[in-house]
Order: C-alpha cells, then structure tokens, then sequence
C-alpha cells in the first residue's frame, strides 16, 4: 500500500480516498451474510434455534428443554438466546457410535486390559 500524505485535502476528498481504499481492501476478501453466520459467536432467538435444529421443534418443545435444564440457553431480560457453539456441542453430546467405533473402542480396550494385567488367569 502505497503512502498518502493527507495536508490540504478537502473533506469529500478524503472520503473518496478512503472508500477508493476501503473498496479495493474488500475487493479482495468479500465479506459476505454465511461469512457472518459460520461464526461460532453466532447468537440465536428461539425462532432462529427452532429453524437451525436438525429436527425443527416447535416453540413450545424448546421452552419445555429450556424449563428442564436439557438446552443450554442464556436469559436476558425476559428474552431466551442460545449461543451457537454451545448449541452445536450440546448437539454432538447426542451423537450415538456406529458398531464399528464400538468394536474399535473394545477391541482397544481388550488390547489395552491385556498389558496392564497380562491377560486372564485360568
């Protein structure tokens, strides 16, 4: 980036200079709505959480999760707002294992109990 020297410019002649560079700066990184969304600071209302869950509850299911503690939400005012990192953690705390990352898990476990105790006494 070249160096300007601002002395003696008007006011509209600075604002040009600055858009000129602005426009230019963004011309290369385009900042766009999803950019925005992918955000894991990404704040929901219950609507917005309602439309991002897979399942897409009704209203009244997630103020039932709210009520018993099971979606982790913040309050503010009279306003429930999920955070959406929290959100997808809490979605990834349900996921089930496939059969083979359970026999994997055993069969690292067998694997593992066998050193440690130098296998089964007969």
């Amino acid at each position: 980036m070249e160096q300007i020297i601002l002395t003696q410019l008007s006011v509209p002649q600075v604002r040009d200079l600055l858009r000129e560079e602005l426009e230019a700066f963004f011309a290369d990184k385009p900042i766009t709505t999803q950019t925005i969304r992918n955000s894991d600071e990404t704040w929901f209302n219950l609507q917005e959480l309602c439309d991002y869950l897979p399942d897409k509850p009704a209203k009244p299911t997630v103020y039932a999760w709210v009520n018993q503690g099971i979606v982790p939400y913040h309050k503010g005012g009279k306003k429930l707002r999920f955070l959406k990192s929290e959100i997808d953690e809490w979605l990834k705390q349900g996921k089930q294992e496939s059969r083979s990352e359970i026999n994997k898990g055993m069969d690292q476990f067998l694997r593992t109990h066998k050193k440690k105790s130098g296998g089964p006494k007969l």
